[in-house]
């Protein structure tokens, strides 16, 4: 059994996330990614076009496509929370 074998044996995938330095960097993006889907979830469900969600955030539909992008981690809270309040929603963050 190799050396990494044996050190990840019983270690979770969040122990090894942090070993490797990037637990906070996965999380983040992750949870980008599902604030992402919802307030494009939201935008379906009300029937709102990339044009208006754009004219709402005032900004570009580039901007925009950025930000439902669950892959791309440059997005401010403040940006998330205009977005979830253009939707009908709050974006709510909290520490656990």
């Amino acid at each position: 059994m190799s050396s990494v074998r044996k050190a990840s044996l019983g270690s979770t995938f969040e122990s090894w996330l942090e070993e490797e330095g990037i637990l906070e960097d996965v999380t983040a993006a992750a949870i980008k990614g599902v604030i992402a889907e919802q307030i494009a979830a939201e935008m379906k469900r009300l029937g709102i076009t990339k044009t208006i969600m754009a004219e709402r955030l005032q900004t570009s539909r580039a901007q925009l496509d950025r930000l439902l992008d669950p892959d791309h981690a440059g997005v401010t809270l403040d940006t998330l929370q205009r977005a979830a309040k253009a939707v009908g929603r709050r974006l709510r963050v909290e520490l656990v």
